[in-house]
């Protein structure tokens, strides 16, 4: 699979996660239903889905909608690798 057909990803933390969604998307108590504590890893691709680092495998927890890539690159000083 070459890098262009790859999925990227931007990883973070629980707490960033929790920082960079809106009202109108999850709700930190729906994080802390779907598992997501501050110190979780997740990550969010192209498309918003939101990633939850379980210990053998990765599952969606929900998404971000709008303008998440800027806020996603801004709040986490990272880019899509």
């Amino acid at each position: 699979m070459s890098d262009k057909t790859k999925m990227q990803f931007i990883e973070m933390t629980g707490a960033t996660l929790a920082e960079i969604i809106n009202d109108s998307e999850l709700q930190t108590q729906d994080l802390g239903s779907a598992g997501v504590v501050d110190n979780s890893i997740v990550r969010v691709n192209h498309h918003g889905d939101i990633e939850l680092r379980r210990a053998h495998k990765w599952d969606i927890v929900g998404g971000l909608l709008g303008n998440f890539e800027e806020r996603l690159k801004q709040m986490t000083g990272l880019d899509w690798a």
